[in-house]
């Protein structure tokens, strides 16, 4: 995993997301999931080139069950964007490509 993508977990999701000064996408996932681990490397790249802009977050959903459950979580990879600690807009459940998680970002103001 990039340096540039944090970690959040049940103890840390105030600090790292809540009280974040910027946007931040929270990528639900697990290890074991094959299409998670297809779509990780464009989400690494988002992070790169991201920086200063969005912060990324990976939240291991084997590991943070309550926070899964939290924020209504069934299937996974499910991508949600948080603007000034609250959810905006609805998540993105399954990204094929980049390209499509580019698009949702932008359609929730974030731009590039």
């Amino acid at each position: 995993m990039s340096e540039k993508i944090i970690t959040v977990t049940a103890e840390n999701f105030e600090k790292e997301v809540v009280q974040s000064g910027l946007p931040v996408l929270l990528d639900f996932w697990a290890p074991w999931c094959v299409y998670c681990r297809r779509i990780e490397p464009a989400v690494e790249e988002l992070s790169e080139d991201t920086q200063g802009k969005l912060v990324i977050g990976k939240v291991n959903v084997d590991e943070q069950p309550g926070l899964a459950d939290q924020f209504g979580v069934e299937t996974i990879p499910s991508l949600i964007l948080f603007k000034g600690g609250e959810q905006a807009g609805e998540e993105l459940i399954a990204p094929g490509s980049r390209d499509a998680i580019e698009e949702w970002l932008e359609d929730n103001g974030i731009e590039f």
